[in-house]
């Protein structure tokens, strides 16, 4: 009977497959997705990314410090308006996918579920929520270079001691905010913001969209990823330009060194994630095996596809990218400045 009990655990035993914690962060990284990229990207943009620039050889001092204010700018800046927008509309989202019937119209159910289903099943509908989702950090892109963009000269003077512009007076600002003045967040966003993103998914164009590139849900995230990345890169570039209070020999390195940073991102990135997703089709296929009875599946696997190219966008574009970005950028403004 022992042999028998050892026997039938083993046949049962699935290991890392249907872990709970894996499974509950696969979910929640469905659930979150834009959340768990800015959150990767401001991690290596603060730790690994200056580390990685300030070792960089043959590069002036000062290039460097620049790009590593921009780098930490870019980060804080990034994570904080984008969890501000990203964080009430992915609950928004959620409540719609428990509650469709309370949200969306009849004819827009009938139209995303293809399979006759839970509509949280149909490709389609899973594929319009994604989007939704994913799309605060191209929302925010504009508005987040700008502020990046103009932070740099106070991180230049207060991490690295270059006395470029004067220091504000914390106590007069701090005199501007009425005390025990509350950000005005109330119930009634909550509730009325699933109200609004619902009316998105009522839209006829955009369901004829996402029923027509349903089976291409395992790559929204990197194209939303892509469109974001192009979007901040040129508006940190026009920023940089006009910033008056960023030396004007250190404006064409940096803009350089972002754009040199994106387009290697990106068809590193691309490239390298074709050839992973190739990879984790196998594993996929074996997950959805083991819990094919498990009615959060899609989730699950919808958390895989948002992992896998942040990983690999993130280690490209903050660990690998910054030493041989900065070094061209610095070369290539050499080179043109040249007689």
């Amino acid at each position: 009977m022992q042999i028998n009990r050892v026997n039938k655990t083993n046949r049962n035993f699935t290991g890392l497959w249907n872990n709970k914690v894996l499974l509950k962060t696969l979910e929640k990284v469905s659930d979150h997705g834009t959340s768990f990229s800015v959150g990767t990207g401001l991690a290596m943009s603060l730790f690994v990314r200056p580390l990685v620039i300030l070792s960089t050889p043959n590069v002036e001092k000062e290039n460097k410090q620049y790009a590593c204010a921009n780098s930490i700018c870019s980060a804080l800046i990034k994570f904080g308006m984008v969890e501000a927008v990203a964080l009430p509309i992915e609950n928004a989202v959620k409540k719609i996918e428990k509650n469709p019937n309370k949200y969306l119209t009849p004819s827009t159910i009938k139209n995303l579920n293809e399979n006759n289903k839970a509509l949280t099943d149909s490709k389609s509908f899973r594929l319009a929520s994604q989007i939704i989702k994913l799309s605060t950090g191209f929302l925010t892109a504009i508005p987040k270079s700008m502020l990046s963009i103009a932070l740099i000269p106070i991180v230049m003077d207060k991490i690295f001691d270059l006395k470029i512009i004067p220091t504000p007076k914390v106590e007069n600002s701090l005199k501007k905010i009425p005390p025990n003045k509350e950000i005005p967040f109330t119930g009634k966003l909550a509730n009325e913001l699933p109200k609004k993103i619902g009316k998105i998914f009522d839209i006829e164009v955009f369901q004829n969209f996402v029923k027509k590139y349903r089976n291409h849900d395992k790559d929204i995230s990197k194209h939303i990823t892509a469109a974001t990345d192009i979007l901040l890169t040129g508006t940190s570039a026009y920023q940089i330009k006009k910033n008056k209070k960023i030396k004007e020999n250190r404006k064409k390195p940096q803009i350089y060194n972002n754009l040199i940073s994106t387009g290697i991102t990106l068809t590193g990135g691309y490239s390298l994630d074709r050839l992973m997703k190739n990879k984790t089709s196998k594993f996929i296929e074996k997950f959805s095996q083991i819990n094919a009875k498990d009615p959060k599946l899609a989730k699950y696997i919808e958390g895989i596809n948002i992992i896998r190219p942040a990983i690999i966008f993130a280690g490209i574009y903050y660990g690998l990218l910054p030493m041989l970005s900065i070094y061209l950028a610095e070369k290539t403004d050499k080179y043109l400045l040249k007689p």
